[in-house]
């Protein structure tokens, strides 16, 4: 079990963090509450810890990364004598935690994050990505202006999202293989079925599933999903291994994005009038998740054609 250790200052002043299985110690300057922030990025949004308040020998118990800011900052006012050890086993019983979040959270109309929905079904969906993968190898597409993309692509479905010189498209061919995009698997097609549904979109049928590979960094500027034939039908996002801040947008790149917190099996799904919602990824906080280690992998589903 990985074991995060971290010394809190009671004055909020300093925060150090310590990870055994890493060899370099990080060491945070950030306030109490930054850290936290910085901590809830790179660990995960589920997880279980236990801590311990130097002087009085009181566990305190937290089952859920959305209460871990204010746990450890009532950790840090209770440890008057010094700071506090507090040791976190992370992931422990996620099948037992009590949500700190309601299962479907409205980010706008039409959108929704529909939380820990994919978890179930995780290891099926990662063992079919790397299927995919074998077939559509990884690769970093280039933008009609030049650019090389940080995020790593790859496809599966009647139609692939490609990017090139010749501009923004879906094709139904591989341009690296020649060889049409592997067929969209049942597990990728029945989550997105069924959580378009539980999002008000009954009848989703996608027919292209893009599929991002973060690393710590790594992010995705706002933009707006228009290649697509029909507007109709609504984006499922879903997200796996490592947290990631999600910027959920309004309809014009100047509106300042919602921030959203996504772990582990949480699903975005978007649609109606938040269809061309401004979107994207802010960089990827590093940690450890225990399926995909440094990694996110993101499936977003979409009706192309």
């Amino acid at each position: 079990m990985l074991r995060f250790p971290a010394d809190i200052s009671p004055d909020g002043r300093g925060f150090a963090v310590s990870f055994p299985d890493i060899p370099e110690a990080l060491t945070c300057g950030y306030t109490l509450e930054s850290a936290c922030e910085m901590a809830a990025d790179a660990l995960a949004t589920a997880m279980s810890f236990s801590g311990q308040a130097a002087g009085n020998n009181r566990q305190l118990t937290c089952l859920q990364l959305g209460q871990a800011r204010r746990t450890m900052q009532g950790i840090a006012a209770a440890s008057a004598s010094g700071p506090c050890l507090m040791t976190f086993d992370l992931f422990d019983n996620l099948d037992d935690a009590t949500p700190a979040t309601p299962p479907s959270e409205p980010l706008a109309d039409g959108a929704v994050v529909l939380r820990g929905i994919a978890r179930p079904d995780a290891e099926a969906l990662l063992a079919d990505v790397h299927a995919i993968t074998i077939a559509a190898p990884w690769r970093h597409m280039i933008t009609p202006g030049g650019l090389k993309m940080s995020v790593a692509m790859t496809n599966c479905g009647h139609a692939g999202w490609v990017t090139d010189a010749g501009g923004y498209r879906y094709d139904p061919i591989d341009p690296l293989s020649g060889q049409l995009w592997p067929a969209m698997p049942a597990s990728f097609r029945h989550l997105a079925t069924t959580a378009a549904a539980q999002a008000g979109f009954a009848g989703f049928e996608p027919d292209a599933c893009l599929i991002n590979r973060y690393e710590p960094g790594t992010r995705l500027s706002l933009h707006q999903d228009r290649d697509e034939r029909d507007f109709n039908a609504p984006i499922v996002s879903v997200s796996l291994g490592l947290p990631a801040i999600f910027l959920f947008g309004g309809m014009r790149r100047a509106d300042p994005p919602q921030r959203v917190r996504l772990a582990h099996g949480d699903v975005v799904v978007w649609g109606g009038p938040s269809r061309l919602a401004f979107h994207g990824v802010a960089p990827l906080a590093d940690g450890d998740h225990p399926l995909l280690g440094r990694l996110r992998i993101n499936l977003t589903f979409r009706k192309a054609l």
